[in-house]
């Protein structure tokens, strides 16, 4: 059935270029024009939603709460920190060229974009997947697959971990994909928990 994963609208410290992870800003007044937004692209897909699945970030909570609201779908939430964003550990809060002068560039692009190299004191994007995956794969996907239609609001790396499992994407060219802020992505589900079907809206 219908699976609908979203990045959360433009937070504050998106807007800042600052490491974020686990802390907690909201989203600037672009990332709730960017939710409703995306709330307007999901209604004109008339789907009658069952469950909602969010992180424990309140920007990825907001986010599904404004959709909701737009396609006048009054569900509650589950939240769960399995989904997360990628903790970012001693780079959380810092701006991203703060860091740079400090580690060094070479430094700062492994932390970002290999697959396995955590930066001090957080998760590489395979940490965040080992606990994203077992999250979607007990709780999440056995409810598309018997029928439900879930939307997920999360984060950059955790919406990653699971594209690359549904999407069977390399390790290393999973690093590559950028996921917009605010851009819904609709995945039709096979009884399996195979892709039947996939829809981005990057560029809506």
């Amino acid at each position: 059935m219908n699976l609908i994963l979203i990045r959360h609208g433009q937070s504050e410290w998106n807007a800042l270029n600052q490491f974020t992870g686990w802390k907690d800003p909201d989203l600037t007044a672009k990332g709730i024009e960017e939710a409703h937004n995306a709330g307007r692209i999901i209604n004109n897909l008339k789907i009658n939603f069952d469950l909602v699945f969010t992180s424990a970030l309140i920007r990825a909570q907001n986010t599904a709460e404004i959709i909701l609201k737009e396609i006048n779908q009054p569900l509650s939430t589950i939240k769960n920190q399995a989904l997360n964003e990628r903790n970012y550990g001693d780079l959380a809060g810092l701006n991203k060229d703060d860091a740079r002068k400090r580690w060094g560039d070479e430094q700062v692009h492994i932390w970002r974009r290999s697959y396995d190299i955590p930066p001090p004191g957080g998760e590489s994007l395979k940490d965040t997947g080992e606990r994203v995956l077992p999250f979607f794969m007990k709780e999440i996907l056995p409810y598309v697959c018997e029928g439900k239609n879930v939307l997920v609001a999360a984060h950059g790396n955790s919406l990653r971990s699971l594209i690359k499992f549904l999407d069977n994407i390399s390790d290393e060219d999973i690093v590559k994909l950028e996921i917009p802020t605010g851009a819904p992505i609709h995945y039709v589900i096979n009884e399996d928990g195979s892709v039947k079907s996939k829809q981005d809206f990057f560029n809506e």
